[in-house]
């Protein structure tokens, strides 16, 4: 789930640049970006009803296909009864309504924060960008959403801008996260049924996640039944955690370029892509998962992209930024987790 690989324009650099103010969407804009945000928010609240589901109301009952065209139907019949299967049932039961609508408020609270950061500190130092632009995927994507990006669509004026801009997205993302998490341990329950989003798929918790819960009062996180808010926590640090790997155009990789320069930005970016290499073969070893996999292809992508410098690529951050950089390494440490996933 890539959320903020945005593209940012090599303008030729020169002293002549002044930030000016930025335009203001028009009409036309709000409506597309609209739909896509109704879109999306359709299908990550089917997501969401469809963690909170017994696995008996996912799971199609089919014969073995026997002839040619059997097989050549055979996903798209399983495909049209999963998703008739699990609507019927939660309009049956709409308490799993309300559990989708739930993660779906939280977890596009999540994405909308992160986004929104970005999108106004862009408009603090007059560059242009996108309204958000949220990217729903159809079911069976197990979050419903490969997340949201903005594109930017003018230089960087400074290395201050380019880091205030890369942190305010996962520091805003954040901010909202807290709340979710502390959500999502208060009410949880102990888990005494199989449900669609455990059993076979075992989602490991994130740092942050296992820092809180002794003293909310979650004694094992292990068996707590799914949860809308834990979800959607969970998913909201994974995407943090993405954006803050210090590779490339995201968002870690603008502060680590704002912090360090050009040339240690390449140099992390290497060491970060080479650390999960490292441990992708693991991730399937111990895990059973492709999750890390992931990752290096993502990683590998975001190096293959080459860095604008910013216009003024000298000016100094401060202490206050230096500061501000410390924070979002903490965020990082805290949301990161190298095999989300385990597949038994």
């Amino acid at each position: 789930m890539s959320e903020s690989v945005r593209d940012i324009p090599a303008f030729a650099s020169g002293a002549a640049h002044v930030a000016r103010g930025a335009a203001r969407p028009g009409a036309r804009e709000w409506a597309r970006h609209a739909f896509l945000f109704a879109a999306t928010a359709l299908t990550v609240a089917w997501a969401g009803m469809t963690l909170a589901l017994p696995a008996d109301a996912v799971e199609p009952s089919l014969a073995s296909p026997s002839a040619p065209l059997e097989y050549l139907l055979f996903i798209p019949k399983y495909y049209a009864l999963m998703l008739a299967g699990a609507a019927s049932y939660a309009l049956a039961h709409p308490h799993y309504l309300a559990e989708g609508l739930k993660f779906a408020g939280a977890f596009l609270s999540i994405l909308l924060a992160h986004e929104s950061g970005h999108y106004v500190a862009c408009r603090r130092y007059g560059v242009e960008a996108t309204l958000p632009f949220f990217v729903p995927v159809p079911p069976p994507f197990i979050a419903g959403t490969l997340g949201a990006f903005i594109k930017i669509k003018s230089p960087i004026p400074s290395r201050r801008a380019l880091f205030d801009i890369g942190v305010a997205g996962p520091l805003a993302g954040f901010a909202v996260i807290l709340p979710v998490v502390v959500i999502g341990l208060l009410t949880a329950a102990p888990d005494t049924t199989a449900h669609a989003g455990g059993g076979f798929i075992i989602f490991n918790d994130p740092p942050l996640l296992r820092m809180l819960a002794a003293p909310l009062g979650v004694g094992d996180l292990g068996v707590i039944a799914p949860n809308p808010f834990y979800f959607a926590a969970w998913f909201g640090l994974l995407v943090t955690s993405l954006n803050l790997m210090p590779v490339g155009q995201l968002d870690g990789g603008h502060a680590v370029y704002a912090l360090l320069g050009r040339r240690a930005h390449r140099h992390v970016g290497r060491m970060a892509f080479l650390s999960m290499l490292v441990l992708a073969p693991l991730g399937w070893l111990w895990h059973g998962a492709p999750t890390s996999v992931l990752y290096v292809v993502l990683l590998f992508v975001m190096l293959r992209l080459p860095h604008p410098a910013p216009l003024d690529d000298h000016d100094a951050l401060g202490r206050t930024r230096a500061l501000v950089g410390i924070l979002t390494l903490i965020v990082f440490a805290l949301s990161f987790l190298p095999f989300p996933l385990t597949i038994t």
